[in-house]
């Protein structure tokens, strides 16, 4: 049986923040997120969000009725103040982009192509409303971290073949436990970019940070 992809906004997501808590504790743990879960109450209330924003959607994969993969996109409005700070501090217009969440996916499922339909999927949503352009963070993570598999591939050319690309000096930090740790820890995360219509990148996000702008300083 194939893999089903779908598109869910509102109460299509209310129904299954279970299975979507589930995937983040189990997918999340893995490198390079490395977070520390667990708490499928607490993760349930974090997705919340992505219920309660009128234009979100989540693309699930489902085989067999069971949903093993999942990737969530909502306007860079109605995220949290950490994700929207750097382009705030800017004087950029948030309604003209749209933020691109976490994708995760179960082992099983991986290298069957999931990863670029969930891309796809997405900037089809997001191109249904205003936005010019789409963005994303991911966690910034050195060679020589301690927990980084010898076969861990690097994503930015998986990345940069969907059209994005990334943006020197935007970055954010969010605070996460990971495993092992009693304690929560700040974590870089660096922003990438692709217009979603024929438009130039605001020239505020190629320039090199404001000086006020601390990315540490900005998010709790």
């Amino acid at each position: 049986m194939p893999v089903v992809i779908q598109t869910r906004s509102g109460a299509g997501i209310a129904a299954i923040l279970p299975d979507l808590a589930r995937l983040r504790i189990a997918v999340f743990r893995e490198w390079p997120y490395l977070y520390d879960g667990g708490d499928p109450a607490y993760e349930e209330r974090y997705l919340d969000v992505y219920v309660r924003s009128p234009a979100a959607a989540i693309v699930t994969a489902a085989d067999g009725g069971r949903i093993v993969g999942a990737s969530s996109c909502l306007p860079l409005r109605d995220e949290m103040a950490c994700i929207r700070a750097p382009f705030e501090v800017r004087g950029l217009d948030l309604d003209r982009f749209f933020y691109f969440g976490e994708s995760v996916l179960l082992p099983a499922w991986r290298g069957q192509g999931l990863g670029v339909r969930f891309f796809a999927e997405r900037e089809r949503h997001a191109r249904t409303g205003t936005a010019e352009f789409a963005v994303f963070c991911a966690v910034r993570r050195p060679d020589t971290h301690p927990g980084r598999p010898s076969d861990a591939p690097s994503l930015h050319g998986f990345w940069g073949r969907r059209g994005f690309r990334p943006l020197p000096g935007i970055s954010c930090m969010l605070d996460w436990r990971e495993p092992g740790d009693t304690a929560e820890r700040a974590h870089a995360l660096d922003f990438w970019i692709k217009p979603l219509r024929d438009a130039p990148v605001p020239a505020r996000l190629l320039d090199p940070a404001p000086p006020d702008h601390d990315p540490e300083g900005l998010c709790p």
